[in-house]
């Protein structure tokens, strides 16, 4: 292609793309709308006028439209976040997108699709557009709400679940079945890379970008940024992941660097021009003349978006604990289909696995859903106050009553507390067995190019194994180690709640000494069964096996002290980083 057709391809695109914008503005209605007409105006399908030269060109840069689209939405991604608003997000995020996959894929086969459509259709129309939604709510003066928090963080919990639909929208594109065990596989790996790579970028990265940060230089921070961006996306694409994936999950380990409001700052005019690409390819592959032949299935999965998100996330909040009033403000907020669903529908095609037609269906029902957000954000009190005085004084007393209950068994001070460190205690000792388990994956793939190392290529093959089991099993010690201890803790945890009377005497002294070893072992052979499984392809002959655990054990003996600082410091670190103390002065 000739330099000029680019530069011609570009000025087309952003002048018609500025106009259309500017329009839409005077008219009250979302950009992201303005950029797929541009699209539609520019595409192959305008019969009038041929403006693109090279559809090809446009493709790569949405590509990178995704890219900066997901960065941006990951650095808005926070931990601290997840937490506020607890267990609440997950339940209605799941709830929701597993019935909007569920009645997608229903209303797909009763329109006589296949079923790879009628599943993608599913995944589309599940994922609801943070984009558009907090826009709307940024636009209604609704983002300090108590509502929109939740909100919030079901969009959050959303955004990663559907990372996770992508790995595996891809697994079964590419198998053309869905197999448990496939699908078994494809969640551990994706759950594994993403809990390794949120640990230590959240151990390293934060702390790179703030020392970049103090050489004061908005051209040298920018390249730093960008560098780790799609440095981090190359190695993901690498690894067989989506691209949407790498620059998420990067984002989202920059979100807690102090510098986050410069780095904000600085990629919003790159991240709004190739998202606004994005979004005006998506109206290149728009043909609106399918719109009239499939204005019934248009017609149908609107009323269905739009009906059975705010039915599933409205009753899915209120039985996570919200009031009848919150939990109509968080369905009616839902609503919008947009980023997510455009990515789906864009990997069917490029997987060759869905229909020509689907995507145009679901750019248009998003196009719709977009355009009612705003309305449906208004209307929730309203219809909250005619449910009130429709609905018995019966029904109502019941829901309160239902709300406050689940309330109270949420503050129960001693027991809540006992289940919070115990599940935080779970959840290190969870952290730990992952990054164990990639050091021994990771040793398992250099296996082969320590073979070719000329000193140790003489020697016998299982001198090889035991090298690298070795020094992969060295290095996990302090891993060993804080498990050891917290399940230890876990052990008295258990001890006190369930506490047998002061009357046993010696027997509940043996009980508690028996729990406080026995189990921190048993969960370290565990450990050691699932390594074996992931290392297979290393593992040493049986003896020498026993020799290096034997030795394993001896060096966690002799420097236990020196493990357990090594891993507090790590730990320490970690919850530095996540600590809020940003910093303002960007």
């Amino acid at each position: 292609m000739h330099p000029t057709d680019f530069i011609q391809d570009l000025a087309v695109i952003m002048l018609i793309a500025g106009i259309v914008t500017v329009l839409f503005h005077f008219l009250k209605q979302p950009a992201v709308l303005g950029y797929i007409v541009a699209g539609v105006i520019i595409g192959p399908h305008n019969h009038f006028f041929q403006f693109i030269q090279d559809e090809n060109t446009i493709k790569i840069l949405s590509e990178l439209g995704v890219v900066f689209l997901m960065f941006s939405l990951g650095l808005e991604f926070s931990l601290r976040k997840l937490v506020k608003v607890g267990g609440a997000a997950f339940i209605v995020a799941l709830g929701k997108i597993v019935t909007m996959v569920w009645i997608g894929y229903q209303i797909g086969l009763q329109l006589d699709w296949n079923s790879m459509d009628s599943l993608f259709l599913g995944a589309m129309l599940s994922i609801s557009s943070t984009t558009i939604i907090v826009k709307a709510l940024d636009e209604l003066g609704l983002k300090q709400e108590r509502f929109a928090h939740l909100i919030f963080g079901i969009l959050i919990v959303e955004d990663i679940l559907a990372i996770g639909m992508i790995a595996l929208l891809t697994g079964i594109a590419m198998n053309g079945s869905v197999d448990a065990g496939d699908v078994l596989a494809t969640v551990g790996k994706l759950s594994l890379f993403m809990t390794v790579s949120l640990v230590l970028g959240l151990l390293m990265v934060p702390r790179l970008i703030d020392y970049v940060s103090k050489f004061k230089s908005n051209e040298m921070f920018l390249i730093s940024v960008l560098g780790l961006c799609f440095g981090f996306c190359l190695i993901v694409l690498k690894l067989d992941y989506s691209v949407a994936l790498g620059a998420f999950m990067i984002g989202a380990v920059m979100a807690e660097a102090r510098s986050l409001h410069l780095i904000e700052r600085l990629i919003e005019p790159v991240r709004d021009m190739f998202c606004a690409i994005f979004f005006v390819a998506i109206g290149l592959l728009f043909d609106p003349a399918v719109l009239v032949p499939n204005a019934l299935p248009i017609t149908v999965i609107t009323l269905v978006v739009v009906f059975g998100k705010i039915f599933s996330a409205t009753i899915a909040s209120f039985l996570s604990g919200q009031g009848g009033r919150t939990s109509m403000r968080v369905g009616m907020g839902l609503a919008p289909i947009g980023e997510f669903s455009f990515i789906i529908a864009a990997l069917g095609l490029s997987l060759k696995v869905t229909s020509d037609f689907l995507y145009p269906i679901v750019v248009a029902v998003s196009a719709i859903t977009i355009l009612l957000s705003p309305y449906l954000i208004k209307m929730s009190d309203p219809l909250m106050d005619w449910i009130e005085r429709v609905l018995p004084d019966k029904t109502i007393r019941k829901s309160m009553a239902y709300t406050n209950w689940l309330l109270g068994f949420r503050m129960e001070d001693e027991r809540a507390m006992i289940a919070m460190i115990f599940v935080r205690i779970l959840l290190q000792v969870l952290v730990n067995f992952c990054l164990v388990t990639t050091v021994f994956i990771a040793s398992a793939y250099s296996f082969g190019m320590i073979k070719e190392l000329r000193w140790i290529a003489i020697q016998a093959e299982y001198v090889q194994r035991c090298f690298v089991w070795g020094g992969a099993l060295l290095i996990s010690t302090p891993f060993f180690v804080a498990t050891y201890l917290k399940m230890q803790a876990v052990s008295l945890l258990l001890a006190d709640v369930f506490q047998l009377p002061d009357s046993a005497g010696v027997f509940r002294r043996t009980v508690r000494r028996m729990l406080f070893d026995l189990l921190p072992s048993i969960t370290i052979a565990w450990f050691l069964m699932l390594i074996a499984f992931f290392s297979r392809g290393i593992l040493p002959p049986l003896a020498w096996l026993a020799v290096l655990i034997a030795g394993m054990m001896l060096v966690a003996w002799l420097f236990w002290g020196f493990f357990v600082r090594l891993h507090s410091r790590l730990q320490i670190a970690l919850f530095e980083t996540m600590s809020e103390n940003k910093d303002s002065s960007h």
